[in-house]
């Protein structure tokens, strides 16, 4: 499988098995048009015939360029994945926690999919006690491996300090007597960070999430407090001042969400990094039909067109040395992961799950509140395996629409969760999600390329 697309004056053909992206030449790319895998060494002349614009000559030679990529098993490569997929252990060892310290918030966003904080189950803070018993559960759980993730999620986090404070402090005693190492990210929308937690955060935080919209009035229009006043101008001081200070060896980003209401999010990717904050996502809402902020497949082609606009702002800014990362345009050519991830994607439900302040356990924050996907609880150290083999055991081959997509090895099936919400079945695609996905792809191999013929 291969798939073509031009921008910009650029001539794509990716190899989907393989990996290879191969930017070519206008004649070489009309040729990739016209063949299949069962090309032959010879160039028919049924292609030739096909060019007539191009010396007959000049075609039966891009032809055997194509054809000696095909040969080296960079152009309609085997899906030498196939039989991979089928004996992926399904025990893998739980690695990561995200850890609802605080079911309630003191914003009242309106996309919020935890239903501004308590996910339906009412207002509460997790026990440090309970947190202690997930780490417990990580610990027991995580087998051999040595690097445990654990994330600190509302809500707000920051609602319930001292569990957060609590909980590093334990995991941190456990470490040298069970082997482990443990890295911690929390993500806050910053109305209560103050000197001493944003000090806090920046020594034992490895990664540290901030929540913003963008613009002003993008922010303040969904993003607002328990009062209904907005947010932006209470956190964005508070954002900047932690980023300043924090060490440039760790991880932050700046996390947005744009709606139907601000289909020109570029702006407010812009505006973010004109803020202070290099590092960050505008990622579109998953929202209710009908909500009157959802996205539809009628705002696609604005959405894609807004994409391509972001693509020149970024080579524009990198170009004057104000560059920017864009988490969707981030893609890894020389060196994916591997083939397990490539397969199965971000491991929730076996690898990766959630915990709420009660000690439920759930595949990941997204299901939290949905009873039939309740694995256990770490007050009784409890696991359903059959919920984690479920999850296990979905790939890019057990979802129908992925077999005969070019971006599967990249998205590595989507999110579970979104298929879920949208369409009540975890293998059934979200197709505007999907779409959205290849246009980035697109987008950011675009990148990619422009990067390496500048640096050559």
């Amino acid at each position: 499988m291969i798939h073509r697309y031009v921008k910009n004056g650029l001539h794509f053909v990716l190899d989907v098995n393989s990996g290879a992206v191969h930017v070519l030449d206008e004649l070489c790319y009309a040729v990739s048009g016209l063949i299949d895998a069962d090309m032959a060494e010879a160039c028919p002349q049924a292609i030739v015939d096909a060019l007539p614009q191009y010396p007959a000559e000049e075609v039966r030679e891009a032809y055997g360029e194509l054809y000696e990529l095909k040969r080296a098993g960079l152009l309609f490569a085997e899906d030498d994945y196939i039989d991979v997929s089928r004996y992926i252990p399904v025990g893998a060892p739980v690695k990561a926690l995200c850890l609802h310290v605080a079911h309630d918030c003191n914003l009242r966003c309106k996309y919020c999919f935890a239903s501004t904080g308590d996910f339906g189950q009412g207002r509460k803070i997790m026990p440090p006690e309970i947190a202690k018993k997930a780490i417990d559960f990580v610990i027991a759980r995580s087998g051999k491996r040595h690097n445990i993730e654990v994330d600190f999620f509302g809500g707000e986090p920051l609602m319930a300090w001292d569990t957060v404070v609590q909980t590093v402090d334990y995991a941190r005693s456990l470490e040298e007597k069970h082997g482990k190492k443990f890295r911690f990210t929390i993500t806050t929308n910053g109305l209560l960070l103050d000197a001493d937690k944003q000090a806090y955060i920046n020594e034992n935080m490895d990664n540290v999430v901030l929540s913003l919209d963008g613009r002003p009035s993008v922010n303040d229009e969904f993003r607002k407090t328990v009062s209904g006043a907005g947010s932006y101008d209470v956190i964005v001081p508070k954002f900047k001042a932690l980023v300043d200070a924090r060490d440039p060896e760790k991880d932050y980003y700046a996390r947005g969400t744009f709606t139907s209401h601000n289909l020109d999010f570029a702006e407010d990717v812009v505006h973010i990094a004109d803020a202070g904050f290099n590092r960050l996502s505008v990622e579109p809402v998953t929202a209710d039909p009908g909500c009157g902020y959802d996205l539809t497949e009628a705002d696609l082609p604005q959405i894609e067109a807004e994409y391509d606009r972001l693509t020149e702002i970024m080579l524009e800014r990198r170009k004057a040395g104000k560059p920017f990362s864009f988490f969707h345009f981030m893609v890894d050519l020389d060196q994916g992961p591997c083939v397990v991830k490539r397969l199965r994607g971000c491991g929730a439900g076996y690898e990766y799950v959630a915990v709420t302040p009660d000690g439920d356990i759930y595949p990941c924050h997204q299901f939290v509140g949905k009873e039939e996907f309740k694995q256990g609880s770490v007050l009784d150290q409890s696991f359903d395996m059959d919920i984690a083999a479920r999850f296990a055991g979905m790939n890019i081959y057990s979802r129908p629409k992925c077999q005969k997509c070019w971006a599967k090895f990249y998205c590595s099936g989507g999110c579970s969760a979104a298929n879920y919400n949208m369409n009540h079945d975890m293998n059934d695609s979200y197709d505007l999600g999907c779409e959205m996905e290849r246009k980035r792809l697109e987008c950011a191999i675009y990148l990619k390329a422009m990067d390496k013929m500048c640096n050559n």
